[in-house]
């Protein structure tokens, strides 16, 4: 469900983020979307509605994230 590309630059290089809406934001046309970009090093967050600015988190950081919340 990679809907959107979004151009992503770092130091070195500029990469593509697949971002993927959270199931949790069903299918009704609702607007109120979490959307979720994984890099090698990194998980990106945004809010569909207002894509900038984005959330950055290590994997771990992340992970301890929904381990918390779940």
């Amino acid at each position: 469900m990679a809907d959107q590309v979004r151009q992503a630059s770092t130091e070195t290089e500029e990469i593509s983020l697949a971002w993927v809406k959270s199931s949790a934001s069903g299918d009704g046309g609702n607007d109120n979307c979490t959307e979720v970009a994984r890099t090698p090093g990194h998980v990106h967050v945004r809010d569909s509605k207002h894509p900038e600015p984005t959330l950055t988190f290590s994997h771990e950081t992340w992970l301890a994230f929904l381990h918390i919340h779940s």
